[in-house]
């Protein structure tokens, strides 16, 4: 596999097209810290990371609106790509949606969204996009 994170979004994505309550995804550092992310901005219900003897898995909840059954991911977006990197300084950092959406951007001090990059005025490589 040549862009596991390109994978990690796919597969949350293909899940929320599909109205799975439920997916699983193999385990890496930097998809964990996405998912704390995803978690944190209340993009996703709840995850959940197991140790399965190899390299572990990440389960996510994904979260629907009770009513409408509307996703609160809309959609997912992979911006850097390892054909071609994007990276931005803290002055050209991305807005999504006006605001409303974020940024996971990879930075010297770990992934961030883009609202805590310009906090601390780093830049970095912008991972992908979520609203």
């Amino acid at each position: 596999m040549t862009d596991p994170i390109a994978d990690y979004l796919t597969r949350i994505r293909n899940a929320v097209m599909a109205r799975h309550r439920v997916v699983e995804v193999p385990a890496s550092n930097m998809k964990k810290e996405m998912t704390k992310i995803l978690f944190d901005k209340g993009y996703i219900l709840n995850y959940k990371f197991e140790d399965d003897g190899k390299q572990g898995i990440i389960k996510i909840a994904l979260k629907y609106h009770p009513e409408t059954k509307a996703c609160a991911i809309k959609h997912l977006e992979r911006v850097s790509k390892p054909g071609l990197r994007r990276y931005v300084n803290a002055r050209e950092l991305p807005r999504v949606l006006n605001g409303l959406g974020i940024a996971i951007i990879s930075t010297s001090q770990g992934l961030m969204t883009d609202k805590e990059a310009r906090t601390k005025n780093i830049g970095g490589e912008v991972v992908c996009y979520v609203y």
